[in-house]
């Protein structure tokens, strides 16, 4: 029980550094998790020993340690598509004329699987390849979860309210049962201004994975036809790369 505490305990501290940032002090940290001082003081140590922390010595607190951006390395090898899959998004960003994302079903959780973007055409959705996207709140995650049983859209979102980034984020379950009805109906998922404002997505989903844009909400009135066009295309030649060499 005590090695499961201290592993937990572990694991809040740094939440704690990497939520407070550089030169955070082992006060603040006992602060936050309301623990005792000295034993802020041994996690701490323990951590920077084993290279998940460093002591910045400058600012006489602590910071993360280099092998958390070697868990995360790991991570996006690990979810990276195969080089099939990835010139398929390619394809969609340069048709598009906007940044197009993959996104897949990793255990319970939506996470982007690859971006293609450039410096004319920027993620707007802020997700970077690693991270999960909300499933109730972008296109991506709802093209996902149409092709899910009641249950297992349950288990991924819950069964009460969701978190509501803008005013026109859908926040409760029976509002996304009306919106997952919807994408099966219409074979793509739209999200306008519900993850960021002024932001509009569209996405189509193809087994385990989707495929979708984000652009202006005014690029997406006036081009919301052609964008549908080539991300089902682009959907489709996923799927058929995917079926040669799946997804991690």
């Amino acid at each position: 029980m005590e090695q499961g505490g201290s592993l937990v305990r572990a694991l809040r501290v740094l939440e704690a550094v990497s939520a407070l940032g550089d030169g955070v002090t082992a006060k603040a940290v006992a602060r936050r998790l309301g623990c005792p001082l000295p034993t802020a003081y041994r996690t701490l140590g323990t951590l920077v020993e084993e290279g998940y922390l460093v002591r910045l010595h400058e600012v006489r607190g602590y910071g993360l340690g280099y092998k958390v951006a070697e868990l995360h390395r790991g991570l996006v090898g690990q979810v990276r598509p195969a080089p099939e899959v990835r010139a398929a998004v390619h394809a969609v960003h340069e048709e598009a004329g906007a940044a197009a994302y993959l996104a897949v079903l990793r255990d319970d959780a939506v996470v982007v699987a690859h971006v293609d973007l450039c410096t004319d055409h920027p993620g707007r959705l802020g997700l970077r390849v690693g991270e999960p996207a909300p499933p109730h709140a972008t296109a991506l995650g709802r093209a996902l979860l149409a092709d899910m049983t009641a249950a297992t859209v349950t288990a991924i979102v819950g069964s009460g309210g969701l978190p509501a980034f803008t005013p026109r984020t859908v926040a409760h379950r029976s509002g996304l049962d009306r919106e997952l009805h919807r994408v099966r109906s219409a074979g793509a998922a739209i999200a306008v201004e519900e993850f960021h404002r002024e932001v509009a997505e569209i996405a189509v989903a193809r087994g385990t994975a989707a495929v979708g844009v984000a652009v202006s909400r005014s690029d997406f009135t006036a081009r919301r036809a052609r964008l549908e066009e080539i991300v089902r295309a682009g959907a489709d030649r996923v799927g058929e790369a995917l079926r040669a060499r799946p997804v991690p």
